[in-house]
């Protein structure tokens, strides 16, 4: 027996070198040119129809080291781009800076902000500004540079995020909205005969974009074999980009309702299989709202968390958007209330050399507002009506549980202790009596 998994071994190590061998030999133009075909099924043919294409391109950090299969997670502030619900859910006031390096010479900047109300602890409000750029530069039939400025599109948001019947099991169904402003700017080019700028010429090809982001989550415990008071299932649904984009300013045909951009109808799942290991997976679907009959094929995502301490992550996940793959990769740690995250993303777009698809993080933590003080107090009296409770003290144990459900109503445990201490009271009651009664 002994030799037969000895032999297998040997021969399954020498598959492998062999194969890793044979990959190695591999350019990286016969790597890419592979995996394109391998993908090329996925290509629709109506791709390339809408604008405003830096509504797609995530902040980066955590939710792009996840593979943006971050519909089901939303776990920080990059909810934002991802499920408007997820703010109701947020344990802290966030303040971020996004850098995003994405294509060759193209960048995104963002500024994002969260936080909770302390009086409304469900309702959530938040907002970003981000900008995308490209270097333009225009040249001449000779060669000879012309024009050099920047196409941008900005945008800015806000979200609104409230969270219905949230308890100690079932955490809640949050429902929320983000409605987003965003202006293409297209610099001014020249004329070909006298290389002169002509005035307006960008502006007449610039857009002003109204859109709305809409989503759903719910939260819950399932199969939960750890301690936590957060939950290790999250669904979620969101249909983003919802609206159109406005053009023709200061042109002779005049203001326009004809730039579509695309919309996305997803969906996603996290869980928490353990309390250091997090998986996530997504599906979302593009549609051009204003050519229905233009099939688009799905976007697909997975990503993978594993929580080494409390301060330090790895992150690791996969995308299919079109017939490019991408796989991304990226730490994340935390000093001093400070949360950084660095992600690499390689793709059939990507160049290795210089490394140009990084996307950096930093997210302030400004505190929960004494939420988890509220929690802790709960707790406290929770576990001193259990003492209660166990030396049969009824009366003081739903008299302090009581207390605990003053601060918080859906304190399950406290509502099931409650019922469980007054059905002992109602018990040794009817014994009473009928001992009386003989």
């Amino acid at each position: 027996m002994f030799k037969r998994l000895r032999n297998l071994f040997i021969t399954a190590a020498i598959f492998l070198f062999s194969a890793q061998a044979q990959l190695l030999s591999l350019s990286l133009t016969d790597a890419s040119s592979a995996l394109g075909d391998i993908f090329s099924s996925t290509v629709s043919a109506n791709e390339g129809e809408t604008s405003f294409r830096s509504f797609l391109i995530p902040f980066g950090g955590r939710a792009e080291s996840l593979g943006n299969a971050y519909t089901g997670l939303c776990n920080d502030i990059s909810f934002l781009r991802f499920n408007p619900a997820a703010g109701a859910i947020q344990n802290q006031t966030q303040l971020a800076l996004f850098h995003n390096s994405w294509i060759a010479d193209s960048k995104m900047e963002t500024l994002a902000y969260t936080t909770r109300l302390k009086n409304l602890r469900d309702l959530s409000l938040g907002g970003y500004i981000s900008c995308f750029y490209v270097p333009f530069t225009e040249y001449d039939a000779f060669g000879c540079r012309t024009t050099g400025s920047y196409y941008t599109e900005t945008t800015g948001a806000f979200n609104i995020a409230y969270n219905f019947f949230s308890g100690y099991e079932f955490k809640g169904l949050a429902l929320g909205a983000t409605l987003k402003t965003a202006w293409r700017g297209v610099p001014d080019y020249t004329d070909n005969n006298s290389g002169a700028i002509i005035s307006g010429s960008g502006l007449e090809q610039s857009a002003l974009c109204f859109a709305a982001d809409l989503g759903a989550m719910l939260q819950f415990n399932f199969l939960k074999f750890f301690y936590s008071r957060e939950p290790n299932v999250r669904i979620g649904f969101t249909a983003q980009n919802l609206g159109a984009a406005i053009t023709g300013f200061g042109s002779k045909q005049g203001i326009q309702l004809d730039d579509p951009i695309l919309t996305l109808f997803g969906t996603g799942i996290s869980v928490q299989i353990v309390k250091a290991i997090t998986i996530s997976l997504d599906v979302k679907q593009p549609v051009n709202l204003s050519n229905m009959n233009g099939y688009l094929f799905p976007y697909f995502g997975a990503g993978f968390l594993f929580q080494f301490t409390d301060n330090l992550a790895f992150l690791s996940g996969f995308e299919l958007k079109g017939a490019n793959p991408k796989f991304s990769t990226g730490f994340e740690f935390e000093f001093k209330k400070i949360q950084f995250n660095v992600n690499y993303t390689l793709d059939l777009a990507t160049s290795i050399n210089p490394l140009n698809r990084i996307s950096l993080s930093a997210k302030i933590k400004l505190g929960d507002k004494g939420r988890s003080l509220i929690d802790a107090k709960v707790d406290e009296y929770y576990e001193a009506g259990l003492k209660f409770y166990a030396d049969g003290e009824w009366e003081k144990a739903i008299s302090i549980w009581q207390e605990a459900l003053k601060i918080n109503r859906r304190f399950d445990p406290a509502i099931i202790g409650i019922e469980s201490a007054q059905y002992q009271i109602d018990m040794f009651e009817k014994i009473r009596q009928s001992l009386l009664i003989e």
